[in-house]
């Protein structure tokens, strides 16, 4: 994904077309990145945007918190699937979290479930919930 000049700040909020809202900020070398609404193709931008903006010098992952996700289409998901291959691309690991309801269905029919790196909930990703709650399809 190619990287604009300007860095998401800790706490940027933007609201897209159609009510998607995505928030991003720091937690120590990790980019979290909120999405609640419904991402779609006429939505999919807000998102791309948070995601492609360059990361600071320590950043190891983005970490996208899924849980107020309502629906993604198939834009969205390929929009996931693309900035996981370009993120790795450029070192920095792409995880998921807190994939709920048909979003965690449209990742389990297509099989994306086994290519992204998916989180019960933003806690697991981030370590915080302890090693127990954690279930992560991971390929690698």
């Amino acid at each position: 994904m190619p990287r604009s000049a300007e860095p998401p700040g800790a706490g940027a909020e933007e609201q897209g077309p159609g009510g998607l809202r995505v928030t991003a900020r720091r937690e120590g070398p990790v980019r979290v990145v909120s999405v609640q609404g419904e991402l779609d193709r006429d939505t999919a931008d807000t998102l791309r945007a948070a995601l492609a903006g360059p990361g600071e010098e320590d950043e190891r992952r983005i970490v996208v918190d899924l849980a107020g996700l309502r629906f993604c289409d198939s834009t969205g998901l390929n929009l996931l699937l693309r900035a996981r291959q370009d993120t790795e691309a450029d070192g920095v690991r792409l995880e998921l979290a807190g994939a709920r309801g048909v979003v965690a269905r449209l990742f389990e029919i297509t099989g994306a479930d086994t290519v992204l790196r998916i989180h019960p909930d933003l806690d697991a990703a981030l370590g915080t919930a302890g090693p127990a709650s954690e279930s992560v399809a991971d390929p690698t």
